[in-house]
């Protein structure tokens, strides 16, 4: 059972949209910029790849989670900084550690991390309007649901490993998000969990891979 009903959900969907309005227009044009930098295979591009995420993950713990949806669910203070830790843990991994890298190079996780980057910038929404969730009663781009299937679809085009102690929060999230899409009605969120499951998958899959591939070269190398 939720704390709150659907139409409450919805409300709080758009008082955030109508209160700040354009900032939605200011974070897709952020999006389109760092998939485009992340094609670059440069130190430089990645790092700001990587702020816009660790912007993205702050700016839900804060403004969406803390200061909109706390007001129908105390546990949004929870959720809220689970979310700033995410955004802390992306700035530590790519910006001081430069642990995530975008190298640009084509494979099979990029071809699947480009199907979510589009499920969540284009898909989602128009899935939202065709069950009657239209603007501003919508969760649109910038808001914890599509920016986190967003964020599984980037990491995947990243083309290395990446740390594994970026993975729970969006992994978490994309469990409890989903119960949204049955609970709430909120069916375009059944892509959620499927970036959730499948990307965190691929992710780990695709660094044994490479442990492994490392440590038979190194095997090779000795012998």
């Amino acid at each position: 059972m939720m704390p709150f009903s659907t139409q409450q959900f919805l409300e709080v969907f758009a008082s955030y949209n109508e209160t700040l309005f354009p900032a939605q227009i200011v974070l897709l044009i952020a999006a389109l910029i760092a998939i485009r930098l992340a094609s670059n295979g440069d130190t430089a591009s990645s790092k700001i790849v990587v702020g816009v995420l660790s912007f993205y993950w702050l700016w839900m713990g804060v403004v969406y989670h803390w200061i909109f949806f706390s007001r129908i669910n105390a546990l949004a203070f929870v959720f809220g900084g689970l979310f700033v830790l995410q955004g802390l843990l992306l700035i530590y991994s790519g910006i001081v550690r430069s642990d995530l890298y975008f190298d640009g190079q084509s494979g099979a996780n990029r071809l699947v991390g480009t199907l979510f980057i589009v499920y969540a910038i284009l898909i989602y929404p128009m899935l939202g309007m065709s069950t009657g969730h239209s603007y501003p009663y919508s969760p649109t781009f910038g808001l914890p649901c599509p920016t986190t299937i967003f964020t599984f679809g980037l990491l995947l085009r990243s083309g290395r490993t990446v740390p594994l102690y970026i993975l729970p929060v969006p992994a978490i999230w994309s469990l409890l998000g989903f119960s949204a899409a049955f609970l709430l009605g909120i069916r375009e969120d059944i892509g959620l969990l499927i970036a959730g499951v499948v990307g965190s998958v691929l992710l780990m899959s695709f660094r044994t891979r490479q442990s492994y591939q490392f440590r038979a070269a190194l095997r090779l190398k000795e012998n």
